[in-house]
This record gives structure tokens, C-alpha cells and sequence, in this order.
């Protein structure tokens, strides 16, 4: 019975501490129509001190939407357009000799901000990928003999464009494995896209406010730990990550030809963790099994190499997750 009121306490805790999701929402909906599923991410990676690798083709409010969370948050927004001609320093920042010193003084890139766009990230040489993906890891960069700490929050959204691939450098699985979301997006419905055309042609700038500052998400984080996680849902979360490895354990094994590796345990640390900010999205105290097939997807949709078996049969990774979700028990 302890453990019921608990539950109701830390229902009602979660519940008053995420009521600012809903003016986040609000405010999201209000610049960009349609796209929930991008806006949910978004948040589900703000919350679980994530990154998110985003793919879709051009013009799908991308930039627009990681702009405008920025502004709501009243946070440091900074967008880098990769290029094969950039270098580490453009990112990271360098030394610059001043004159007036006499003396060299560090120049911070732009990766030093709240919320950092790296657009076309496939475009740009390794050495440029590694030096963000490091600092995506470390929360630190260094320049020449100093090491400074970035921002917190700290969120990187990096695109890709999925149909020209001439020219570009696809980021290993290993750094691919660093994010904790990769979310692909779609086109908008046809009463979506008409709401679109009239918004943009009638000429009226859309005003974004501020609704909260970074400190509250900070605070936000801290609560999203409380969310409970029964150990039930813990051996879910085990099983379908398991199931990704082994998948004959779990009366799979027309899969086992087509994945190449399974994602690794970094897979079922993030399942958690955002499951748990799902939990908290939806204002509630407790993670369920739905919460965690919610996320799976995006979480795991990277994490599952294919074979190239697999790839002549034109089976996806999104395939292969809905088998698992089908088969491994719902505790």
C-alpha cells in the first residue's frame, strides 16, 4: 500500500512539474503545423540530455522547428552548415593572435550554444564529424592547451538528406551509435500541407516568446529521474534489445540472416531513458510498455545493422524492431 501513495505522490509531482510541456506544445504548434512527431522528439531528447540525428528530405521545417524550441526556451541557438571544405576549428573554435595583447586568445566555434543544428552533417570530412560527435560525448571541447565546458542544456539535431548521396560521407556506426534518437520524418497530410500554404503566403511573422528558460529544463531533467521503472519493464527493455542480438532465443530466426550486429547496451540505456521522458511528456509518474514501444523505434532504428542479405531483400531495421515488438512479451 506504501508503494501506492508513492505512486500518487510521484504522480502528482510529475504531473506539476511537467506542465510546462504543454506550453511548449502550444507554442510549437503555433510555428509549425503538423510534425508532432519531430516536436515529440525533440523534447524526448531535450529531457534525456540526448542528441538526435534527424533524416528527411529538404523543407520539412527541420531548421524552423529546433530554431523555435530555442526561442521558447529562451536559449543560445547556432547552426552549422557542413561542407566538405570545413575544418574541426569552424566547429570548435580556435586560437587567434591579438595585437592589441600580444598574445594568443581562444576563439569559441559555434558549437557553443544551447541547441546546435548541424545541418547535412554527412557532408563533412571525418575529422569534422569526430570533433562534434566528441564533443556531443564529452559535454567539453578543447583549444590548443584549454578545455571549456559547453552549455547546458546541450543539444545537437543533425540532418541528413536521405535521397542525394553523392559527395558525402556517412557517418560510421560507431558514431552513428552516439545518438540517442534517429528520427526520420515524412511529408505533411493534405490538410496540413493547405494550413502551410496559407500561413506562409498571408505574410504575418510569427512572434515566438519565451515560455521558460534553461534553468527550468535543468530542473526538468532532475524529475524526469524520479519517473518510476518496475523491474518488469527493466526486463522488457532487456529483451527487446536482446532480441535484436539473438533473435532465434525469442522464436525469431527468420531474422537471424538478416541482422548483421545488435544494438549495444548504449541501446538499452536510451530505451530507458526515453521511455522515462515519454512517461513524463504524457505527465505521468510511471513508465508502461507502451511508453517503451512508443520510443523504440526511433531509439533502436540506427542501432540494427543489416545484412546484405537483408538489403537485397529490401527489409528495413523498421521491419525488423515491429517483429520484435510483435513477438517479445509484454510484461
Amino acid at each position: 500500500m506504501a508503494e501506492a501513495i508513492d505512486i500518487r505522490e510521484l504522480n502528482e509531482k510529475i504531473e506539476r512539474h511537467s506542465a510546462f510541456v504543454t506550453n511548449l506544445m502550444t507554442g510549437m504548434d503555433q510555428a509549425i503545423i503538423g510534425q508532432k512527431h519531430l516536436v515529440e522528439s525533440l523534447l524526448l531528447g531535450l529531457l534525456s540530455d540526448g542528441h538526435i540525428l534527424l533524416e528527411g528530405v529538404p523543407g520539412l521545417a527541420k531548421t524552423k522547428a529546433i530554431k523555435t524550441l530555442a526561442s521558447l526556451i529562451d536559449a543560445q541557438f547556432s547552426r552549422i552548415q557542413f561542407t566538405p571544405d570545413l575544418l574541426p576549428a569552424d566547429v570548435i573554435g580556435t586560437m587567434i593572435y591579438s595585437q592589441k595583447d600580444g598574445e594568443f586568445k581562444s576563439k569559441k566555434g559555434p558549437i557553443f550554444a544551447n541547441f546546435v543544428l548541424a545541418d547535412e552533417i554527412n557532408r563533412a570530412p571525418a575529422k569534422v564529424q569526430s570533433a562534434l560527435l566528441e564533443a556531443m560525448q564529452e559535454r567539453q571541447v578543447t583549444i590548443s592547451t584549454n578545455t571549456y565546458e559547453l552549455p547546458k542544456p546541450f543539444l545537437v539535431m543533425a540532418t541528413q538528406n536521405p535521397i542525394e548521396q553523392e559527395g558525402t560521407y556517412p557517418l560510421p556506426e560507431a558514431q552513428v551509435d552516439r545518438f540517442m534518437l534517429k528520427v526520420v520524418i515524412d511529408y505533411p497530410k493534405l490538410e496540413e500541407e493547405k494550413r502551410i500554404i496559407r500561413q506562409n503566403i498571408s505574410g504575418e511573422k510569427q512572434m515566438i516568446r519565451p515560455v521558460m528558460g534553461t534553468q527550468e529544463i535543468e530542473d526538468a531533467r532532475k524529475v524526469v529521474r524520479e519517473v518510476y521503472i518496475d523491474e518488469k519493464i527493466e526486463q522488457y527493455i532487456a529483451d527487446i534489445v536482446f532480441a535484436t542480438r539473438y533473435p532465434e532465443k525469442y522464436g525469431l530466426s527468420d531474422l537471424k540472416g538478416l541482422i548483421g550486429f545488435g544494438g549495444s547496451p548504449r541501446a538499452s540505456i536510451n530505451l530507458a531513458l526515453a521511455a522515462r521522458s515519454y512517461a513524463f511528456i504524457k505527465h505521468r509518474g510511471y513508465v508502461i510498455p507502451e511508453d517503451v514501444r512508443a520510443v523504440s523505434q526511433d531509439v533502436l532504428r540506427h542501432r540494427i545493422g543489416l545484412t546484405y542479405e537483408a538489403e537485397a531483400s529490401n527489409v528495413t531495421s523498421e521491419e525488423i524492431i515491429s517483429k520484435i515488438l510483435n513477438k517479445v512479451e509484454v510484461p
